[in-house]
Parts: structure tokens; sequence; C-alpha cells
């Protein structure tokens, strides 16, 4: 059965959690843990946006929630890794999980490990948020430890905390990418033996990319879906910054330790440019190599369901989802391009020449998907349509904005401004990303709710228009400030930036809105009870995908 056989057949009535299977439960806690998160980052977000355009009554009066400047340093802290690792993580992860079973027919290796994966990564990113919000944890660039720093800006316990909850994330990250390749890899018990090597050569593009060299008689069948092997692809830069971040993790909270215990190691030896280099690695898999290959992923799975048809191009497709894979691996040094002891060499090839081929691979699923929906025209504009456009009109925004930096010159210029926050991170995730997935949760919420029906369109309208203004608004005047050289993780006392902190503040409100709407929208579809009910255990077989009919 596909997912469109689902929604045509689905039952409509009001809905009701007891006739849910514990996958389509299990997808939906993810999907609403991570949502809530989204919430914590969002409003959080507003506060410092409100705080940028005057922070003078912030500071003398010590207005509740933000009790002063160093608050509003350890929120500037928590802020993305909340939106990172308890929403998208969360939202991405859950929806994988269920995906990658249901698109090969067979069930998840582990509904335990998905559990596990859930609330790791649920707890652990609750205790580093706590940790900013109230001991006022702000290391910004101190991330870079174990570089030599003064504790006296923070408190080792305060970091110990901090440093703990990330490794909890890290170690739920790492249950999922076990859960995913065992899934593609392995026969369940009653299952057909299949050939496990072969699926995964298949998902990782070994056998997509031989049949670029071969003619139609010759090529070896796909065995994996194109959204299944970009979820596999995905998922190696997933493992991989999973071991480099916990790994540095342990690295730091050896330090903080240390400390706690009366032995200072400030003055160990650690290369500063080799751990810059490596953090830096680590961290760019999420952003170029994670993001980047799940989001293609998710927009040729979109693309087909909408239209029903297969993917344009789809060898091509595959073929740059490999390739994409590759470039992740070598595209780390754009954010060292104005650090001095950056090597040139690396600095040419992987910052600006390694970079702009991202323009290319990310280019090329941005067509293949255009091209998917145009060859089925007409199409109704429908709320998954509607946000699928928006994801991309995202990422076509923020990816040249990023491209831009991605120049010794220009660099210099930019790297240090609000530039590169607004019109690259923000509408990349705001935009580009979020979007991408609001058009997969509006896709799925009758498959995971057996036909519930959206209570209101004209909210799922609102919702689409502010968050897509307010997303774009945001990046634009954040990047027409930094234009004018203001500085990012720095507040201004004089109003030098008023009118655009205003006008990025305004369209942050637009973003609140279009939460709001959304989420009452969710609430009035399933019910306050229906949605608490969801984190009810369920009776059901966990090997079964959908409700038997």
């Amino acid at each position: 059965m596909t997912f469109k056989d689902t929604l045509i057949d689905g039952n409509e009535s009001a809905f009701d959690h007891k006739t849910m299977t514990p996958m389509q439960k299990l997808t939906l806690r993810f999907v609403i843990i991570g949502i809530v998160y989204y919430a914590f980052a969002a409003i959080e977000g507003m506060l410092m946006r409100i705080y940028q355009v005057d922070p003078v009554p912030f500071i003398e009066d010590g207005v509740i929630p933000l009790a002063g400047i160093d608050q509003y340093f350890g929120i500037l802290t928590a802020h993305p890794l909340v939106g990172i690792f308890g929403s998208t993580y969360l939202l991405v992860f859950g929806a994988f999980l269920f995906l990658v079973p249901f698109l090969m027919k067979k069930p998840l290796w582990s509904f335990k490990a998905a559990n596990w994966t859930l609330w790791t990564i649920a707890g652990g990113t609750f205790i580093f948020w706590a940790d900013g919000f109230l001991s006022h944890y702000a290391p910004l660039y101190t991330l870079y430890w174990p570089l030599p720093a003064d504790f006296d800006q923070f408190h080792p316990l305060s970091g110990a905390i901090f440093i703990t909850g990330i490794a909890l994330v890290m170690v739920g990250t790492a249950l999922f990418v076990v859960n995913i390749f065992k899934t593609i890899t392995y026969t369940p018990e009653g299952f057909e033996k299949v050939d496990g090597k072969a699926y995964l050569k298949s998902a990782l593009g070994v056998t997509g990319f031989k049949n670029l060299w071969k003619d139609r008689k010759r090529q070896k069948e796909h065995l994996v879906d194109l959204p299944v092997a970009a979820i596999a692809r995905g998922t190696v830069d997933t493992a991989l910054n999973a071991g480099i971040i916990l790994f540095t993790g342990v690295l730091i909270l050896v330090y903080m330790v240390a400390e706690l215990f009366g032995t200072s190691l400030e003055t160990t030896t650690v290369d500063a440019l080799l751990y810059k280099n490596w953090f830096w690695w680590g961290l760019d898999l999420i952003a170029d190599g994670l993001v980047l290959i799940f989001v293609a992923g998710t927009w040729y799975l979109m693309a087909s369901l909408i239209t029903g048809k297969r993917v344009y191009m789809q060898n091509i497709a595959r073929a740059a989802l490999l390739v994409e894979l590759v470039v992740s691996w070598t595209v780390w040094s754009h954010h060292l391009l104005s650090d001095q002891g950056q090597p040139a060499i690396l600095k040419i090839v992987s910052g600006e020449l390694v970079t702009a081929f991202e323009l290319i691979t990310q280019g090329l699923a941005f067509f293949i998907t255009l091209a998917t929906l145009w060859s089925a025209r007409p199409l109704k504009l429908t709320n998954e349509l509607k946000f699928l456009l928006g994801g991309l009109l995202g990422f076509a925004l923020a990816v040249p904005a990023g491209i831009l930096q991605a120049d010794i010159g220009l660099n210099r210029v930019l790297h240090n401004t609000q530039w590169v926050v607004g019109p690259h991170v923000h509408v990349a995730i705001l935009v580009g990303l979020t979007m991408t997935l609001y058009s997969a949760i509006y896709y799925l919420l009758p498959v995971l709710t057996n036909g519930a029906k959206l209570y209101s369109q004209k909210l799922a309208n609102f919702h689409f228009w502010a968050h897509l203004v307010g997303g774009i608004g945001m990046g634009a005047f954040m990047g027409m400030a930094g234009l004018q050289g203001m500085l990012r993780r720095t507040l201004y006392f004089e109003g030098e930036y008023f009118i655009y902190m205003f006008l990025a503040a305004l369209s942050g409100a637009l973003l609140i809105a279009a939460l709001l709407a959304f989420l009452y929208n969710i609430v009035m579809t399933v019910g306050l009870k229906g949605a608490l009910g969801i984190f009810q255990k369920s009776d059901g077989d966990v090997r079964e995908l959908l409700p038997v009919e």
C-alpha cells in the first residue's frame, strides 16, 4: 500500500489514538516534542530580537525573563543548539525512522532503540537548555575548548552539565544511525532472505554510480528507493558528526571535571589550529552534509508523493547525492577563511573551490525537484506543495548567500556580522529546512492519524504566508544590518541599528504567529485528549507500520 492509497482509503472521522500502531504513535511523539523545542528556540529567539531592538531597559531594570546581559548570552549560546538538536533532529529522525521501514515494506530493526533515541535527545536538549537559561553558561566561541580560557567567565560545573546534555544527544544520534542502517540491511523474521551488502551498496550510491557508466541493459536494479538512499547517505554524515562532537565533548568535560577537583589543565598543550579544524569539520557535517543531503532526499520524496511520478533524472539524482556526501567532508575550511593561522591551500581549495561546488549539487537537487513537479502539471496547490515550494525558495536564497561568504575577500567583510546568521543561517533553517519539514508534516498527518482531517485550511494558509514572509524578512533585515557593519554576538546600546532590528523583530513576531496558528490547528485536528493519548502506551504490534484494514 502506498502513501497515496492510505490517504484515499483513510478514515476521515474523528481522530482516535487507540486505533494507532506503536510506530505511528512513536513518530508523532518525535514530531510533537520536536515542535515544542522549535517553540523554545522561537520564543527565546524573539526575546533576543526584542533585546537587540533596545537592550538598555533589560540591562538597567533586569526585565524577566531576561535578567541581564549574562542571561542574554546564555540564551544565545543554547538557542541554535536547541533549534538543531531539540527540534530539527527529532523531527527528521522521527520521520526517517518511520519512512525507511515504510518505504522498504518491513519493520523497523529496533523499536526500543528508536524510543531511546527520542528520550536521550529530548532529555539531553533539556539539560543543556536549562543549564544555559538558569546558570547563564555562555562560552560562545570558547566552545573551542580545550584552548586556554578564563574560568571566571563561567563555572566549570555549568560547563560540565552543558556538555553532558550534548553528549546525551550524541548517544541518541548514534542509536538512530545504527537503527537506520540495520533496518536497511537486515532480514526480519518470516521475510525472504535479502543480501544486506547489496542493499547497503544501493543505499550508499555505489550501484547507482556504476550505472552511470553502463548502458541500460547492463545497469543493475536499484534495491532501495531514492529517498531511502538520501537518508542513508545523510546518516553517514550524522554518524561522523556524532563521533566527532561526542569526542570533543568528552575532551571538554575532562577540563571541566579537572577544574572542579582543583586541577587546572588550562596550560595543557593542545594545538589550537588542529583543534579548530577538527571542531569545524565535525560541526560542518551537520550544515553542509546532513542538512543538504537530508533536505534533497525529502524534496525528492515529497515531489514523488505529490505528483505520483518517478523523480526526474533519478540516476543523476542518486549520483549527485553521492558527490554531495563526499563534498560535505571537504568544505569545513570556509569557517576558517578569516583565521590567520589557516593554511592558504585549505582556504582556497576547501574554503572556496569545493564549497562553491555545493551550488552545483544543491542546484541539481533544486532543478530535479522542480522538473518532477513540472512534469505533472497542473497540480493542486495543497499545503504540502506550498510548503515544499517555500522550502525550495529558502535554499535558493540561503545557499548563494553562503557561497558569497566563501570568498576570502568578502569573508573578511561578512564573516563576523549579522549577514552570516541572517540571509544564510536563519533563511536556510527557518525557510529552507523548516518549511520542507512542514511540507512532510502536512502530508504525513493523515497517514499517522489514520485519516484525521485538518481542522482549518485558513489557519494552514496563514501559517504558510506568515512563516514565509517572517523568515525571509528576518533574514533580510539582519543581512542589511550586517552590510552596515553590525557584528553578531554583540549588543549595541546607542540604537545604531534600531530600524533593522525593529523590522527583524516584526518579522520574528510573524514567525511566532505562524507557529501558534499551526499548533492550534494541529491540536484542534487531533483534539487535546488525542494529543495526550499519543503518549500513552499502545497495545499493538511494534512491527506493524499501519493499522490493518
